[in-house]
C-alpha cells in the first residue's frame, strides 16, 4: 500500500518520532525493513540518526550508498532499471521521459552509482517536495506530460521491486506494446501466437538479457522502433519469462 503521508523529523523530534521516521525511510528506500545482518552494516548510520547527529538527507545518502541498497537494487538490475528504481525510492515517482533518463544515465556512466543518488537527493525538485527534514514518499505532480506518465508512476509506486523483472524499465515495456495493468505486464497475443513464437538462432535468452542490461535509453528506443510486431512479441515473451 502506498504511504503518502509526510513524515518530518527536526531537531525537536523525540526518539520515538525518529524511530518512526527511520522505519519509513527503510520502507521507502529498501521497500522492507533491513535483515539482521544488514542492520549491522547500517548500525552506525542508524545510531547517528536516532541520536540526532545526522538528518533525513544524510541518512538517505548513507543508505543509498551502502552495500545493502546497491546489492539489492544495483547488482541485480540493468542500468536503466536501476535508475527507474532510484526515481521511485528517492523522488517518489517514475522517470518522466527518455531525456530525464539520459541525464541520469550519463551521471551513472561518468561518475558512478553513488553520484546518481546524490544528484537526486541534492536536486531542486527534491528540495521542493521534501526539503531537508521530510522522508521521501510517492508524489503526484500538478500536471503530467501524458496519461501514460501518470500510469507509469502509479504502477511503479504500488508494485514490489522485481515483479516485472530487473532489466527493462516501465517506459520500454510500453515501447514493446506490452499490456501493463495492476502492476504486472503481459504480451497481447493469442495462444497460437504464443506457442509458435520463434527464438533467435545461435543466441540463448541469457545472451540477449545480458546485452539489454548495459544499454542506454537511446539504444533501447532504437531497438523498439526497429522491431516488427512479431519481433516485439517474441522479445516481450522473453522479458515476461525473465520477470518470473
Amino acid at each position: 500500500m502506498l504511504h503518502t503521508q509526510a513524515i518530518t523529523v527536526s531537531r525537536k523530534s523525540s526518539l520515538e518520532e525518529r524511530k518512526a521516521a527511520l522505519y519509513q525511510i527503510y520502507s521507502q528506500i529498501l521497500e522492507r525493513q533491513p535483515y539482521g545482518f544488514e542492520r549491522k552494516i547500517l548500525a552506525k548510520a542508524e545510531k547517528d540518526f536516532l541520536n540526532d547527529k545526522i538528518g533525513v538527507k544524510r541518512m538517505l545518502k548513507l543508505l543509498g550508498h551502502s552495500e545493502v541498497y546497491l546489492r539489492e537494487f544495483y547488482e541485480n538490475s540493468s542500468n536503466l532499471k536501476f535508475l527507474e528504481l532510484c526515481f521511485k525510492h528517492f523522488m517518489g515517482r517514475a522517470p518522466r521521459d527518455r531525456q530525464e533518463m539520459q541525464i541520469y544515465s550519463d551521471i551513472l556512466m561518468r561518475k558512478g552509482v553513488q553520484a546518481v543518488i546524490t544528484a537526486m537527493i541534492d536536486s531542486e525538485e527534491y528540495r521542493k517536495h521534501f526539503g531537508c527534514f521530510t522522508v521521501p514518499h510517492p508524489t503526484q505532480e500538478d500536471c503530467y506530460s501524458s496519461p501514460r506518465a501518470f500510469l507509469e508512476s502509479n504502477i511503479l509506486n504500488q508494485e514490489l521491486h522485481g515483479r516485472r523483472g530487473w532489466i527493462v524499465p516501465t517506459m520500454v515495456w510500453h515501447e514493446l506494446n506490452m499490456r501493463c495493468e495492476g502492476g504486472t505486464c503481459a504480451v497481447a497475443q493469442s495462444n497460437s501466437q504464443a506457442a509458435s513464437a520463434p527464438r533467435a538462432p545461435g543466441k540463448s535468452p541469457d545472451d540477449l538479457l545480458k546485452a539489454l542490461r548495459n544499454m542506454a535509453p537511446d539504444d533501447l528506443e532504437q531497438i523498439a522502433s526497429a522491431l516488427t510486431a512479431r519481433q516485439r512479441e517474441t522479445l516481450g515473451n522473453l522479458l515476461v519469462q525473465s520477470s518470473r
